[in-house]
């Protein structure tokens, strides 16, 4: 695989480019330094944070397609570490778009490894990759999920979870994200019931996840 060779610069916890909402969701655990590759300008736009289950129902997959197309005709930015297969098929549609996409990675970020296929929207300033990892952690595991998986709900304004397993780690994930009281949306599926039974908010159209961003208080990002 053809890869793209581009420079790598971090932003430090006391830096006033890093996104405060780190600081007010994570607290103690929000990273002393973020790596990053791509345009920063992104980080000023507040983002959906998208997750979705490693094995999804076939009906979800459909729906799951249809947010993708929905949120990239709407101009919304994304931010997931796009690791699911269902999260790698939404960043496929996303890509072919021109709104912004973060993708988190649950490693330290390497410009040796970063696909061709994210040359183009680098250049055209609508993709920022973001690792809160350091050099030591070369590849992903359990663990290092569990953190990116809390620092892309940070980041995010809103979550949407488009499918959580029962009794999953999704679930419990879900369960987090309601404790800090960030707006929560799934699909109003007999599949989501365990979510939609905790507070996740069933998705009724693009529009109230627009209409809710517009509502929300800005959190400076110092």
């Amino acid at each position: 695989m053809a890869l793209l060779t581009t420079a790598i610069t971090s932003i430090e916890r006391n830096d006033s480019a890093y996104p405060g909402f780190l600081r007010v969701y994570l607290g103690k655990k929000a990273p002393e330094q973020i790596l990053t590759l791509g345009h920063l300008d992104i980080l000023k736009q507040k983002g959906l944070a998208l997750f979705c289950s490693v094995k999804c129902p076939g009906n979800m997959i459909l729906k799951t397609y249809d947010l993708a197309r929905e949120l990239r005709d709407a101009g919304m930015v994304v931010v997931s570490g796009f690791h699911s297969p269902m999260e790698k098929e939404c960043l496929i549609l996303l890509l072919r778009g021109k709104q912004p996409v973060i993708w988190c990675p649950a490693r330290r970020l390497s410009a040796k490894r970063i696909p061709k296929e994210f040359a183009r929207p680098l250049s055209d300033g609508r993709l920022l990759i973001l690792s809160p990892f350091g050099e030591k952690v070369v590849w992903p595991t359990e663990k290092t999920a569990r953190v990116r998986n809390d620092f892309v709900a940070a980041l995010g304004e809103e979550v949407f979870v488009a499918y959580a397993a029962p009794g999953g780690k999704t679930e419990t994930f879900c369960r987090k994200v309601l404790e800090w009281r960030k707006p929560l949306f799934t699909f109003e599926n007999s599949d989501n019931a365990a979510i939609l039974a905790m507070g996740a908010r069933p998705y009724k159209g693009i529009s109230l996840i627009i209409g809710m961003k517009n509502k929300r208080a800005c959190i400076p990002s110092s």
